[in-house]
């Protein structure tokens, strides 16, 4: 299943309390990451870590790194590991 992060920037309210509102039914499971933002400092380093994270979204590798341990530990397999 593909997921699609979802970025909200917000202010913490009194009590430490952090509210959004989601496009997700009720009772869904999420997992949330805080990441205290310091004025735009790392916004560039952000920006670049998620755009190289596109590379790694393709049919052709995840084909290759999902059946790597099957292809490495099969019988079948020529070659010496």
């Amino acid at each position: 299943m593909q997921q699609s992060p979802l970025k909200y920037d917000t202010e913490v309210k009194p009590g430490g309390r952090v509210e959004l509102d989601v496009p997700l039914p009720p009772g869904s499971h999420v997992t949330v990451l805080v990441i205290e933002c310091d004025n735009g400092t790392f916004s560039d380093l952000l920006a670049a870590s998620q755009s190289s994270l596109d590379f790694w979204d393709n049919p052709f590798d995840d084909e290759d790194w999902n059946n790597a341990w099957a292809r490495r530990h099969s019988p079948y397999s020529n070659t010496v590991h």
